[in-house]
């Protein structure tokens, strides 16, 4: 009898428990919220409780109840962007959160491996180019940075470590160069607070940003299902999709800026289906429709042979090339002229950076007047035995700089590939070779590694690309 009535105890002890109201470490002092809608906010409370949530930007308060699990999530509309500072206030009636010093503007996220990652520190041994003096110069109130610490997990997370912080050197010295250099940007040409949420982990896959069910008509790809099964925890799928972005999915945001691919070049003809697949999901999983998805295409870097195997990074380039032309509200930016031979973290961040921000105020917030997509190769015809080259997305036509070409080559039928000569001739390109009299075939810039060399008149340069479809 003492046996049951101690028993009874416990569990009346245990139902007695009042849940602490709480939310996720992505709402806090120093937040931004995304301007002109309706941002989504959640959290946890004793199931069954009323939620008040009381903006100081608007007199009206709402409020939200509790579902049986004890999560509640609300909708606020948010005003216009501007440089005035918000309070929040959300209480239960029991406990109260208060968050200070927020700011409205505009919300991106950003994602990838270590390109995206790097800081703007650099890392060890590996410089980012013009970075001091850019950290040095950094403080800004109206720029918020937010980093979601690693997290490798096995199951989706509902909360992270991290914490919104004002631009300043301390903040940006540990924030994604790319990243900043993009926010920075933005800031400056729209005149409105800019916020970036970093989720990055260097060396990942792309399988591992993807959940279980996006990866579930993807046969070949082996899902863990024990802690065991986790050998890397950057480079097993949907580990840090649980760990890194189930956490913060759902907060609102104008778009997502992307870096990676460098771990996914062995595996080049998978990569178009998976990637379409993550961003489809990512939009479904926000739920704010087609929001703008931009990202930087992998620069050239002399990759070390994987598994004994010597792979062409150039068909990985290639592939994310194809998905810009597939993926609605997309764009690539090309990186073909700040790679290095030795190291597969370019030093030149800013240019990075900045490229995908002018994509952003072009495509998303409407800007004219200057260049932001790279020319695109359209079509080959053969004449004299000269293969000629037509593009797109080259207005004001072609340049080399008055530098020679030397990274086209020409094949025949016999699918050999020979150092080709390549002249610009107005909005085209010649291509043609002593040694091929027939040309079937035109190669630019497919190799592992290569120093761009042919650019839009405005100074974009162009992707590596290939006129065949053979497989080597």
């Amino acid at each position: 009898m003492k046996k049951i009535a101690l028993s009874l105890l416990l569990i009346i002890f245990t139902f007695s428990i009042k849940a602490e109201l709480k939310m996720p470490a992505i709402f806090g002092d120093n937040m931004m919220l995304q301007q002109n809608t309706e941002v989504k906010l959640w959290g946890w409370a004793d199931k069954g409780k009323t939620v008040t949530i009381a903006p100081s930007w608007s007199d009206k308060k709402h409020t939200v109840k509790a579902d049986n699990n004890g999560k509640w999530t609300a909708k606020i509309s948010t005003p216009t962007a501007g440089y005035s500072t918000y309070t929040m206030s959300v209480t239960d009636g029991k406990d109260k959160l208060t968050f200070n010093n927020i700011l409205i503007g505009e919300v991106w996220l950003c994602s990838g491996q270590s390109n995206m990652e790097m800081p703007m520190k650099g890392f060890k041994n590996q410089p980012v180019a013009g970075s001091n003096e850019a950290i040095l110069k950094s403080k800004n109130k109206n720029i918020r940075l937010i980093t979601v610490k690693r997290s490798s997990s096995l199951t989706p997370l509902d909360d992270f470590i991290g914490e919104w912080k004002e631009a300043c050197p301390e903040s940006v010295k540990e924030f994604s160069a790319t990243g900043y250099y993009y926010g920075r940007l933005l800031n400056e040409m729209l005149d409105v607070p800019v916020g970036l949420i970093l989720s990055s982990w260097g060396g990942s896959w792309i399988e591992s940003w993807m959940s279980t069910e996006m990866l579930s008509s993807f046969r070949e790809v082996k899902l863990p299902e024990t802690e065991e099964d986790i050998k890397e925890k950057n480079r097993t799928p949907t580990t840090l999709f649980n760990g890194m972005i189930s956490p913060i999915a759902g907060y609102t945001i104008k778009g997502c800026i992307w870096y990676q691919g460098e771990s996914n070049y062995d595996r080049a003809a998978q990569y178009p289906q998976l990637f379409q697949t993550m961003v489809d999901e990512w939009r479904k999983l926000w739920n704010q429709g087609e929001f703008p998805f931009f990202y930087c295409q992998i620069a050239p870097y002399n990759n070390p042979p994987e598994n004994g195997k010597k792979y062409n990074a150039a068909f990985l380039r290639e592939a994310q090339l194809k998905s810009s032309q597939t993926i609605p509200n997309s764009g690539m930016v090309t990186l073909m002229d700040i790679g290095e031979e030795k190291c597969i973290h370019p030093r030149n961040k800013k240019i990075g950076g900045e490229r995908l921000a002018t994509m952003a105020l072009a495509k998303t917030y409407g800007m004219t007047g200057f260049a932001y997509e790279s020319p695109i190769y359209k079509e080959m015809t053969v004449e004299d035995g000269k293969a000629i080259l037509s593009f797109d997305n080259a207005p004001m036509w072609l340049t080399s700089f008055g530098e020679e070409l030397t990274n086209f080559e020409i094949a025949g039928q016999d699918k050999v590939f020979y150092p080709a000569k390549a002249e610009i001739k107005r909005s085209k390109v010649e291509v043609y070779s002593d040694k091929v009299a027939q040309p079937v075939a035109v190669r630019y810039g497919f190799k592992d590694y290569v120093k761009a060399d042919l650019f839009s008149t405005e100074g974009l340069p162009l992707s590596s690309f290939r006129t065949d479809n053979w497989d080597e």
